[in-house]
């Protein structure tokens, strides 16, 4: 398994987590690939999928808050 080499975008505390309870993150791994942390919608979600979507077995549908995605954007790589 691939390593976390650094965060995309504030980390949950900047983005008011304060609990610990709600901390949607993505990270960039050492293999050029993403890891998300978000809410698991696969159950709510895997129905409304587009006739040109799919998911196997082993994946899930998560879900994290559109600031998150908009905090991370100025890190996420153009290639």
């Amino acid at each position: 398994m691939s390593q976390i080499i650094r965060r995309l975008g504030a980390p949950p505390r900047d983005r008011g987590s304060t609990s610990g309870a709600t901390c949607p993150d993505i990270f960039e791994l050492a293999d050029g690939n993403f890891a998300v942390i978000g809410t698991d919608a696969t159950t709510s979600l895997d129905s409304h999928l587009p006739a040109d979507a799919a998911r196997a077995d082993y994946e899930r549908i998560v879900v994290i808050t559109r600031e998150t995605l908009v905090k991370a954007k100025a890190d996420i790589p153009d290639v």
